[in-house]
């Protein structure tokens, strides 16, 4: 285990897997309530547009994936409010524009490039220094943010109507909360790709919602459990030879079974 922790490749490793585990769980808490699962994956598919227009241009494909995918959001949370059309099928609308804007502008790139696997598959391992502290910069601003705003944020998504006759400014939290998601949903792209990162969104959050029946239980125990699963995940991936992201994802859901599995017996 402590040689493991050897290899300065590892050790980015687990800080950027468990800071993006605790930002994912935390607001994959807040998805779940609200009903939001399409969302996450809409976006994580949608920032391809903004990685392939970063590449081509010759810019940092992180940074503009997040304009990109904010970009997004704002316009999901735009039509959701001033349209009759649901939720789902506005993200469906921007999900396969995306897609397509990102497949045209990949042909348009020359040459190789294994940076844009990387994001559509997710490589942990290969993580940079500079890409640890953009993701830990991120991640602190939207926590203090959550841990600010919680109550709120709780408000709203379990009574709308009654928090803003409370006085909470519901629009100014729910687009927060928007621009929140997107950002973390591209950091969490490039840990575990864009096939994968809807997942460590839901399913630390599904696994906490079975164990506990109150809403701060709620919370804190996905963050907890996402973390377990990371690390674990990370330190099979390495023993096993095989893909980090899809190793902790797999983790991840034998969890959600075990637990589902015990908590039906327990109850019969």
């Amino acid at each position: 285990m402590l040689d493991i922790l050897g290899f300065p490749f590892m050790q980015r490793a687990l800080v950027a897997g468990i800071i993006v585990g605790v930002l994912l769980a935390a607001l994959g808490v807040y998805v779940v309530v609200r009903k939001m699962a399409f969302f996450g994956d809409g976006i994580a598919h949608a920032s391809l547009a903004g990685i392939a227009l970063g590449l081509l241009v010759g810019f940092a494909p992180l940074p503009v994936a997040v304009v990109y995918a904010v970009a997004v959001a704002l316009a999901i949370y735009w039509f959701e409010q001033n349209t009759k059309l649901n939720s789902d099928t506005i993200i469906g609308i921007f999900f396969t524009a995306s897609m397509a804007l990102g497949v045209v502008l990949m042909s348009l790139i020359p040459g190789f490039q294994p940076e844009l696997i990387s994001f559509l598959f997710g490589n942990i391992l290969s993580i940079s220094t500079s890409d640890v502290v953009t993701v830990s910069i991120l991640a602190a601003i939207i926590l203090t943010w959550l841990l600010i705003f919680k109550k709120q944020l709780t408000y709203i998504s379990l009574d709308k109507d009654s928090a803003k006759i409370s006085g909470i400014n519901t629009t100014l939290h729910n687009i927060l909360f928007y621009v929140a998601l997107a950002i973390s949903v591209v950091l969490g792209v490039k840990i575990l790709g864009i096939i994968l990162v809807s997942a460590l969104l839901l399913i630390p959050a599904a696994t906490s919602r079975l164990l506990t029946s109150t809403f701060n239980g709620f919370f804190w125990t996905a963050i907890v459990a996402s973390t377990l699963c990371v690390i674990l995940g990370l330190l099979l991936s390495f023993f096993l030879n095989a893909p980090s992201g899809a190793t902790i994802i797999l983790v991840s859901t034998a969890a959600f079974f075990i637990v589902a599995l015990v908590t039906k017996i327990s109850r019969t």
